[in-house]
C-alpha cells in the first residue's frame, strides 16, 4: 500500500462521513510509521472535523510535531462547521502567536466566525489584516468580509467593500443582496439585482429568494410578480427549491394574495415547515379561521414535525388578533407536544392570553411555570400595565428582582409604561433614576417618554419639557407626540402649537401630527386654525389608517370598518344604536361628542356618521346577538385609538345596562364598569 492510497482513502472517508473507516485507517497509518507526516495529519483533522468528532481531530492537531496553514484552517473550519465559531476564533488567535502566516481560507474563515457571533470588533481587526496582507482584493476573502459586515449589521461597510471590490462573482451579489434584504432595505437589494443581471451575472435560488424577500418587506408586488414570471419562463425549478418557493409564499401573504400563495404552496414538491407556518398566518391575518386551522391540523397530520418557531408564530397571531378561542385551542394543543414546553412557546401563551384580556388565566399559567425567564416576567408585567393594574405591575417587577431575574430594557419600559397609565409618578421616577444609574442598559427615548406621558397626565406639562430638553438623548417624533397629546389633555394652546408646529416639521408625512394639532385648535375653538391644519392634510394626500373593530360572538369573529354597510346585519345594528342612543340620552343625559369626532375622525361631522365608528357597529352587533344578556364581560377589539365620542358612549352604555365592556384599542384596554374607565379618561 503506497502513501497516496492513504491519501484518497481519507478524502473518501471525509467526504462520505464515513468515521469508522476512517478510524481503520488511521491506526493503519499509525502502525505503518505514518505518525509524523505532514499531510495525512491534515486529511486526518479534516476527516474528524466532517464526521463531527472535533476532540479526535483535536488530538492529532495537538501531537503533530509540526503544523502548517492546512493544519490551522482545517482545525478552525471543523469548529465552524460544528457551531462552534468562538473556538474556532481562538485558535485563528492561537495561530496569530505561531510562526505560521494565514492564507485566504484561514482568513475567510476567520470573518465567517466573527460574523456569526456578531462580533464586529474583531472582524475589523481581521478586515485590517487582510487589507495590510493585500488578501482583501481575493474574491474569496472579499466576499467573506461582505458577508460579516452584513451580519454585524453594518451594511454601509458591506456596501463599501463590495463596490471596491476589482472582481465580483454570484456570491459577491448574493452577499450584497441578501445584506440589503436582511436590513429591510428593498429598495437597493432590487437595484442590484437589475444590476447583477445587466453584468452578465445569472441569478440562483440564493439570488431569487432574497431578491422576493426585498419585495415582501417593501410590499412590491409588482415586481415580486415579474419574477415569479420570469421563473416560469425560464423553467427554473422554484418549486423544487423550498427556500424560492417559500419566499414566493411570504410574498403573496405579505402582500395580502394568500390565494396566489395557496397556488404556490400546493405546488411546492417539499414543503417545509416555514412555507406551512406562513401559509397558516396568512390565512389568520385574514380572519380566515376555519383555512388557517384547517391547515394547521394538515400540518400535523404531515411528516414535518411542528415545533416550538411554529407554535409561537401561531400563539402569536391569535394574541395579535385578539382570537381568544382559537388562542385557548392551541393552549390545549401545546399541553400535548414536547415543543410545547419550550418556554418560547409558553411565554407566547401567556402574551396571548394577555392581550385577549384574560388576565386571570395568564397569572395562573405564569404561578405554574416550572421555569420563568425574563421575557415571562415582562409579558405579565406588560399586560398588567396594558389593563392599567399598574400596582400589580410594580409588585411583579419587585418580585422578579427577588427571584432573581435581571429586567432588561424592555423590562424597564414595561413597568414605566405600567406606571404611566396607571399614574404612578413616584415610582415611575425612581424606576427611571434605578435604570440611568444602571451600568449594564442604556436608558433609550421611549423610557423618558413614559416618564413624559406621567408628567403630562398631571398636567405638570412644564416638567415634562424640561425633561425632554434635558434628557442626553435626541427627542424623537414619539416623545414629542406624548407631549403634544398632554396639551390637548389639558387645553395648554401655546405650547401644543409649538410642539405642533415642531412634529410637523420633523414628520410632515404622518397624518396623526396633523390631526392631533387640529384638534389642539378645535377644542379651544381656533376654528380658522384648526381648518387650515385640516385643508393642509388634503393637499398632501395623507390619509389615515382605517379604523377596524372586531367582536367575536359564537366562535366567529366579526369584523367592522368605519362607516361598513356590509354586514347582514347592518339595519338591526343601526336600529339597536338609536334605541339605546335615546335611553342613555334620557335616562343619564348621553349628549354626542360632535367637536372631536370632527377632527378625530376624517370628515365625520354629523352626528348620524358617529353611529358608523367600527366599535359601536361591534357592540351593535353583540347586542342584537343578546350578548348583554349570556356574558359577564363584552370584549372588543380594535386597532386604532378609540375616539373620545364612542368613549363616552361606551362608558354610558356601561352604566344604562348595568354589564362590563373591555376594549382593546392600540394603546391600552379600556375597562368599562358603571359609567367609568379604568384609564380615567386619559389615553
Amino acid at each position: 500500500m503506497c502513501y497516496p492510497f492513504f491519501i484518497g482513502l481519507l478524502k473518501k472517508c471525509s467526504k462520505n462521513r464515513l468515521l469508522n473507516q476512517g478510524k481503520q485507517v488511521h491506526g493503519v497509518v499509525e502502525k505503518l510509521g505514518f505518525r509524523g507526516d505532514l499531510v495525512l495529519n491534515n486529511d486526518l483533522i479534516d476527516m474528524y472535523a466532517k464526521c463531527g468528532t472535533l476532540d479526535l481531530a483535536g488530538l492529532v492537531f495537538d501531537k503533530m510535531p509540526e503544523r502548517n496553514v492546512v493544519s490551522w484552517t482545517a482545525l478552525m473550519c471543523g469548529h465552524l462547521q460544528n457551531g462552534d465559531a468562538k473556538a474556532s476564533l481562538v485558535l485563528f488567535s492561537n495561530m496569530g502567536r505561531s510562526a505560521v502566516k494565514p492564507n485566504e481560507f484561514t482568513l475567510s474563515t476567520s470573518l465567517k466566525s466573527s460574523g456569526i457571533l456578531g462580533i464586529i470588533e474583531n472582524g475589523m481587526q481581521i478586515h485590517g489584516v487582510c487589507a495590510k496582507s493585500n488578501f482583501e482584493r481575493v474574491l474569496v476573502v472579499g466576499n467573506s468580509i461582505i458577508d460579516m459586515y452584513s451580519k454585524c449589521d453594518r451594511v454601509s461597510e458591506a456596501a463599501r467593500m463590495f463596490n471596491a471590490m476589482p472582481v465580483r462573482n454570484l456570491i459577491s451579489w448574493n452577499s450584497m443582496i441578501a445584506a440589503y434584504s436582511h436590513e429591510r432595505n428593498g429598495e437597493e437589494a432590487l437595484t442590484l439585482f437589475r444590476q447583477m443581471q445587466e453584468k452578465g451575472e445569472v441569478p440562483d435560488d440564493y439570488t431569487y429568494s432574497s431578491t422576493l424577500k426585498a419585495c415582501s418587506c417593501l410590499g412590491a408586488i409588482g415586481e415580486g410578480t415579474q419574477i415569479h414570471a420570469s421563473l416560469l419562463r425560464q423553467g427554473f425549478p422554484y418549486l423544487a427549491q423550498s427556500t424560492v418557493a417559500g419566499a414566493l409564499v411570504d410574498l403573496y401573504v405579505k402582500c395580502s394574495r394568500v390565494g396566489k400563495a395557496r397556488k404556490v404552496f400546493d405546488r411546492i414538491e417539499q414543503k417545509n415547515v416555514i412555507s406551512w407556518t406562513t401559509l397558516i398566518l396568512g390565512y389568520a391575518e385574514e380572519y380566515n379561521l376555519p383555512e388557517a386551522m384547517d391547515l394547521f391540523q394538515q400540518l400535523r397530520e404531515s411528516r414535518h414535525k411542528v415545533d416550538g418557531f411554529v407554535l409561537s408564530s401561531l400563539v402569536g397571531v391569535f394574541a395579535d388578533l385578539a382570537l381568544v378561542h382559537q388562542g385557548k385551542q392551541m393552549h390545549a394543543y401545546t399541553i400535548k407536544v414536547p415543543y410545547g414546553l419550550d418556554i418560547s412557546v409558553v411565554n407566547s401563551v401567556l402574551d396571548m392570553y394577555m392581550k385577549c384580556g384574560l388576565t386571570d388565566q395568564a397569572d395562573a399559567l405564569f404561578r405554574e411555570m416550572r421555569v420563568r425567564n425574563v421575557v415571562s416576567w415582562t409579558v405579565m408585567i406588560t399586560g398588567y400595565g396594558k389593563h392599567g393594574i399598574g400596582k400589580k405591575a410594580v409588585e411583579l417587577f419587585n418580585e422578579m428582582k427577588v427571584d432573581g431575574i435581571e429586567p432588561d430594557s424592555v423590562t424597564y419600559l414595561a413597568v414605566l409604561t405600567a406606571c404611566s397609565h396607571s399614574g404612578l409618578i413616584k415610582e415611575g421616577q425612581q424606576y427611571l433614576s434605578s435604570l440611568c444609574s444602571n451600568q449594564q442598559i442604556k436608558p433609550q427615548v421611549e423610557h423618558y417618554a413614559c416618564i413624559v406621558d406621567l408628567l403630562g397626565r398631571a398636567g405638570r406639562i412644564k416638567e415634562a419639557k424640561d425633561l425632554i430638553e434635558k434628557m442626553p438623548l435626541k427627542p424623537n417624533v414619539g416623545i414629542w407626540q406624548t407631549l403634544l397629546s398632554a396639551c390637548r389633555k389639558h387645553g395648554d394652546v401655546e405650547m401644543g402649537k409649538q410642539v405642533g408646529e415642531m412634529l410637523l416639521r420633523l414628520d410632515g408625512k404622518n397624518p396623526v401630527n396633523y390631526v392631533m394639532l387640529s384638534n389642539i385648535y378645535a377644542d379651544a375653538g381656533h376654528w380658522k386654525e384648526s381648518e387650515q391644519i385640516r385643508e393642509s392634510v388634503k393637499r398632501k394626500g395623507l390619509k389615515k389608517e382605517a379604523g377596524r373593530s372586531w367582536v367575536e360572538i359564537d366562535k366567529e369573529i366579526h369584523i367592522f370598518y368605519n362607516g361598513d354597510g356590509n354586514h347582514p346585519l347592518i339595519e338591526k345594528i343601526h336600529q339597536v344604536l338609536k334605541d339605546v342612543e335615546k335611553r342613555m340620552k334620557e335616562e343619564i343625559g348621553y349628549v354626542h361628542n360632535v367637536n372631536f369626532a370632527l377632527h378625530d375622525v376624517e370628515e365625520e361631522s354629523k352626528v348620524e356618521s358617529l353611529r358608523f365608528h367600527s366599535e359601536k357597529l361591534a357592540i351593535g352587533l353583540v347586542l342584537i346577538h343578546g350578548g348583554v344578556k349570556r356574558e359577564r364581560v363584552v370584549q372588543i377589539f380594535k386597532n386604532l385609538r378609540v375616539c373620545v365620542d364612542c368613549h363616552t358612549f361606551i362608558k354610558g352604555l356601561s352604566k344604562l345596562l348595568k354589564i362590563v365592556f373591555l376594549v382593546r384599542d392600540a394603546n391600552r384596554f379600556h375597562r368599562f364598569e358603571n359609567g367609568l374607565c379604568s384609564c380615567g379618561d386619559y389615553w
